[in-house]
């Protein structure tokens, strides 16, 4: 059987794309869609990525969402600092033995971010 080899993008909707878009490089360090051949796209580095549909009345991200973005970070605290330091709310989540570290937090249309520092092996 073929296997997809990972995400190639996540195209959704926006209110102001080309404002959200400055927010997710500035905040998360996302580079911008290149507009020409000679830039690059964001290179996310590898890792895991979980793929996981949840029950349509979950609670663990906001109802008026149909999905929710989980980053990998290499180090939690520091990221959450960085986010608090440019005014950003960020919400620490318990750590999952085995799993890692999350914390919550919204992009400026509402969007859930999880950041999910994974546990060393």
């Amino acid at each position: 059987m073929e296997r997809v080899l990972g995400f190639g993008g996540l195209f959704f909707r926006s209110q102001a794309p080309s404002d959200l878009a400055v927010w997710y490089r500035d905040t998360l360090g996302i580079d911008l869609v290149p507009t020409a051949a000679d830039q690059m796209p964001w290179m996310a580095e590898g890792g895991a990525t979980v793929f996981a549909p949840f029950a349509a009345d979950t609670d663990y991200f906001s109802a008026d969402k149909a999905f929710m973005l989980n980053f990998r970070v290499a180090d939690l605290t520091a990221m959450i600092a960085q986010l608090e330091a440019a005014g950003i709310a960020v919400k620490r989540l318990d750590d999952m033995p085995g799993i890692g570290k999350f914390a919550h937090l919204a992009d400026p249309e509402g969007t859930p971010i999880e950041l999910w520092e994974p546990e060393a092996s």
